[in-house]
Formats: C-alpha cells, sequence, structure tokens
C-alpha cells in the first residue's frame, strides 16, 4: 500500500494561536504512540500568529482514519474545537521516501 499525506492549515481565533500550536504538539506527541503514523510535525507561519500548520505522513490513508476515532486524539478535537476559526486541508500527497521516512 502506498503511503498517505496530509499538509493542512488550521488557524485559531484571534490571539490563541500559541494555545492551538500547544494541543497540536501535544497531539503530535501521542502519535508517538500510534504506530501507522511515520511523521506528525507542526508548524508556525512568521506572517500569520494564528495559524499553525501539521505536516502528517502514515503508512496508509486507513492508519490515519482509525488515528482520529482514538480517545487521545478525540479529547484534544475538544480542547481545540472552541479556538478554532477555520481548517484548510492544503493538499493530500504520496510519500514517496526521503530523509525521516
Amino acid at each position: 500500500m502506498d503511503r498517505f499525506g496530509l499538509f493542512g492549515k488550521l488557524t485559531a481565533k484571534e490571539g490563541h494561536g500559541a494555545q492551538l500550536a500547544a494541543i497540536l504538539l501535544e497531539a503530535s506527541h501521542a502519535m508517538k504512540e500510534v504506530s501507522g503514523c511515520e511523521l506528525y510535525v507542526v508548524s508556525t507561519a512568521e506572517n500569520e500568529p494564528d495559524a499553525v500548520m501539521v505536516y502528517e505522513v502514515w503508512i496508509n490513508e486507513e492508519a490515519h482514519k482509525a488515528s482520529l476515532a482514538l480517545e487521545a486524539t478525540q479529547n484534544l478535537i475538544m480542547q481545540a474545537k472552541p479556538i478554532i476559526a477555520g481548517m484548510e486541508r492544503i493538499s493530500t500527497f504520496n510519500p514517496l521516501g526521503g530523509k525521516g521516512l
């Protein structure tokens, strides 16, 4: 099966970018225990203080979908929901390999 990659952007309500980034970093730590997750990187943009980008690589799309049902993931989603102003799936992609994979 092919790997599944996802690049997304979450925008927090004004002034909550750091809080959203902290929640997503907590998610990245939780992903260390999820065998299907190969990469989960959280980034911020210098010119958008309330935007947080997440770059994910999974063994397949099913592993990604399954992760959304995990209790830890659901708890973090509930924490983040009140401060999210918008979400954008920038791209899905097929990771072929490279450093870190």
